[in-house]
């Protein structure tokens, strides 16, 4: 095993954790076995990571259950305080964290980074939750005081992915807990460190009570488990369409709540107003970011028809400029895609839409798991490339006449996540942006944003709306509403 940090004075040390997975406040061996943390950029093992199996999903659950009853009754002070203490930890260890984020999911720096300043930001927002109002008052037509309880779920089950382990992952954690939830995290086992471990050991430090934070690294079969423990009671999953409907399905059996955050073919809309490199500026933040591996990541640009020609070459100059490696040994604009297997996909679909008859005008190349990023212009709109979430640095570019024929491109899909509009006319824009069915909208800014108090998610098949992200988005999430009623005396009934 080869250790990537120092382990003196840090938070994060491969000895401690290896092949281990986390229940009750104690690093154990897990039944699923290990699995190894690999540098997508090298290829370099990191660390050896504990796996879970179902078993060790019950086993979490109980002891979570347990553990839940007293957090909740903490007076909310003392739940507050853990959130902030978490929320300077995040920044305190940032250097440490990005250092991981970078190898092990193969960010950039300043990205690896910006996700640390997130994450810490969504521990002081969740910081609020406890102190926040818990119910309303409600009018009786009986001699009696009515009022609406909200009251924590109990377990919570968060389900997180590679991409960006650790926004997508805390977004959920923190406010879980913060609204007096245990959690069971499994996040994707390629990035368990910097989605899982990381998170573990913040909340270690910062006081969280045993039991509250379980890590169950794992595939699919524990992310059913989860879904499936009749002690866990609300779902929050970030991953694929496909993925997620599954989880839905799963979890609709078991009567459970689940919030989805899927996959995103976010449109781009040019309009004829638009300054052209203002735009393309825009789009190359939005196309390549994190090797366009962000569920809002732009997929789809619908460029006027009069500036096509001009927008095309410009994001293609753009694309070819971009220098492509290691984040971790050189300052490069992106670096490696995950894995093989996700970089095959993503060439497969680059020519077949060529084959079709789309015009590669940058990029289609690859060395390793280093994939140059992409321009593909006019594919067919039934094209894979067009149509499908590509998860990795390709985007596909077409022309639109009227605003009407601009709203049809962009509506047609089943996803409907973000959208961005660029115009010198931003009422124009809004209005435009008012008859495509997404769950976020930037008028004259790319589709890739994030505010930890900001509601976030998708609709149609990017997700069940948004629910994460601003308190009434979290309490609505992670908390279930009782109605509560009392009486001076029993009431009196005429059987």
């Amino acid at each position: 095993m080869t250790a990537v940090l120092e382990t003196t004075d840090r938070l994060i040390d491969p000895q401690v954790f290896a092949g281990r997975i986390h229940i009750d406040g104690e690093w154990a061996k897990g039944a699923g076995g290990t699995t190894d943390s690999v540098e997508p950029a090298t290829g370099e093992v990191l660390a050896t990571i504990g796996l879970a199996d179902a078993s060790d999903v019950a086993r979490a659950a109980e002891s979570a259950e347990r553990a839940q009853k007293e957090w909740a009754a903490l007076p909310h002070p003392q739940r507050a305080a853990v959130l902030r203490r978490a929320g300077r930890l995040w920044e305190q260890h940032a250097e440490e964290i990005v250092d991981w984020n970078v190898r092990e999911v193969g960010s950039v720096p300043p990205f690896a980074g910006f996700a640390v300043k997130v994450t810490a930001s969504e521990c002081y927002e969740a910081a609020a939750l406890p102190s926040h109002p818990l119910g309303q008052l409600l009018s009786s037509e009986e001699p009696r005081l009515s009022f609406a309880q909200r009251v924590p779920a109990g377990v919570v089950g968060v389900i997180s992915p590679f991409n960006v382990p650790l926004i997508l992952g805390i977004r959920a954690v923190a406010p879980a807990l913060a609204l007096g939830n245990a959690v069971l995290l499994k996040p994707d086992p390629r990035t368990v460190i910097t989605g899982g471990i990381t998170m573990v050991r913040i909340f270690e430090e910062a006081g969280l009570p045993k039991g509250l934070l379980q890590l169950l690294p794992g595939g699919a079969e524990v992310g059913a488990a989860i879904v499936e423990d009749p002690r866990v009671r609300v779902i929050a999953f970030t991953g694929s369409t496909r993925a997620g409907q599954a989880v839905g399905e799963l979890a609709g059996r078991h009567l459970k709540r689940a919030h989805l955050e899927l996959g995103g073919n976010s449109a781009f809309i040019v309009r004829h107003d638009a300054d052209v490199d203002k735009a393309v500026n825009l789009a190359t933040w939005g196309n390549y970011l994190n090797q366009g591996q962000i569920c809002m990541s732009i997929g789809r640009h619908i460029v006027h028809e009069s500036l096509f020609d001009d927008y095309v070459a410009g994001l293609a100059a753009k694309a070819d400029s971009m220098v492509v490696g290691n984040p971790a040994t050189a300052q490069v604009h992106m670096g490696p895609v995950i894995d093989a297997t996700q970089r095959d996909r993503i060439h497969t679909w680059v020519e077949e839409a060529v084959e079709q008859g789309a015009t590669l005008a940058a990029g289609g190349t690859y060395d390793e798991l280093f994939y140059r990023p992409t321009v593909v212009a006019s594919p067919p709109t039934d094209a894979t490339v067009y149509r499908e979430e590509v998860f990795g640095p390709v985007v596909s570019v077409v022309s639109y006449s009227t605003d009407e024929e601009a709203v049809a491109l962009a509506a047609d899909t089943g996803y409907g996540l973000s959208l961005g509009v660029v115009t010198a006319d931003g009422l124009a824009g809004l209005e435009l942006a008012q008859r495509i069915p997404t769950g976020i909208v930037h008028i004259n800014d790319q589709t890739v944003n994030d505010e930890a108090n900001a509601p976030f998610g998708g609709v149609r098949t990017s997700g069940t709306g948004s629910r994460h992200g601003g308190a009434d988005a979290n309490v609505e999430a992670f908390t279930e509403t009782r109605w509560i009623t009392l009486r001076r005396e029993p009431a009196q009934y005429p059987l």
